[in-house]
Parts: structure tokens; C-alpha cells; sequence
């Protein structure tokens, strides 16, 4: 199962995102949408899970939850904006993929038996940092990520 991971697009969703998201099977987005056209942009691509971030505080995104479970592939996936506000036990939980944004910084780490993701940010560039957002490849036997920069 191929997953686009993406994050912080600030109201901003780039035709480079768009294409890059082209033949996911499924979208996470980690919060600060911006925009709810947005995520109907990505709904169009494929099904979709989003949170709200600290920039979706008025009108249909602040209407997001704020964290979110979702079983893709066979694997659980949790969604949090701020890796700092992760609210449970991703171990004890059984989560395989914790998803998170809020730092515009692209960053896949394993720990123990979880993978943490940021995407980083698909939307303006901030802090002169890469413009990105991830791919997941899920099978019977593993997770993989990609980070794909999309400027």
C-alpha cells in the first residue's frame, strides 16, 4: 500500500505536491491545513485522515480532531501535530507509524519497534528549509519511507 504523508501546508498545496500525492492509495496529513480546500484537493486524489494543527484554529479545520488512529496496510498509524503533544504509548498502544508535523523539518527515526514521521512542509517555505513531504510504502513485512522534496 502506497501512503502520502504531508504536513504544515499553511494554505498552500503546490501543483508539486499534487503530483507527488499522484496513485497514493491513502493521504495522512499531520495538521496545519490553512485551508479546507485543501484537504478537498487531496480527498480528490484518495481517502484521507487529517488533524488540526496550532494554525487551525477558526472555521471547518479547527473542526479537526486533534490527534487521530488509522489502520492502513495492516499497520496502526497515529497522528499528532507537535511530536511534544503525543498523548499516548505508541508501544503500548500497538502503533507501527507516528505521524507528525509542526517543526517544517523532514525526519524519519526508528525507536524500538515504532517509526516516527515528520513529512516536513508542503507549504511557504520557512527557515530556508527543503520544501518536502513523505511517501510510505506498507507491506506484509515492512514499512518504508521516502522523503520527497518537492523544491
Amino acid at each position: 500500500m502506497l501512503i502520502g504523508v504531508i504536513s504544515d501546508t499553511h494554505g498552500l498545496l503546490r501543483p508539486e505536491a499534487l503530483a507527488a500525492l499522484a496513485g497514493v492509495e491513502h493521504i495522512l496529513h499531520a495538521g496545519d491545513v490553512g485551508n479546507p480546500a485543501i484537504l478537498e484537493m487531496l480527498e480528490e486524489i484518495a481517502p484521507m485522515t487529517a488533524i488540526r494543527g496550532n494554525v487551525d484554529t477558526a472555521g471547518e479545520c479547527a473542526l479537526l480532531p486533534s490527534t487521530e488512529a488509522v489502520m492502513l496496510g495492516g499497520k496502526l498509524f497515529y497522528l499528532v501535530h507537535a511530536i511534544e503533544d503525543l498523548d499516548i504509548s505508541p508501544t503500548a498502544a500497538g502503533v507501527s507509524v507516528v505521524v507528525y508535523g509542526h517543526s517544517h523539518q523532514a525526519k524519519v527515526e526508528q525507536r524500538g519497534s515504532v517509526l516516527y514521521l515528520n513529512p516536513g512542509s508542503a507549504g511557504p517555505r520557512r527557515f530556508q528549509l527543503a520544501v518536502t513531504l513523505a511517501l510510505v510504502t506498507v507491506t506484509a513485512k515492512c514499512v518504508e519511507t521516502r522523503i520527497e522534496q518537492l523544491l
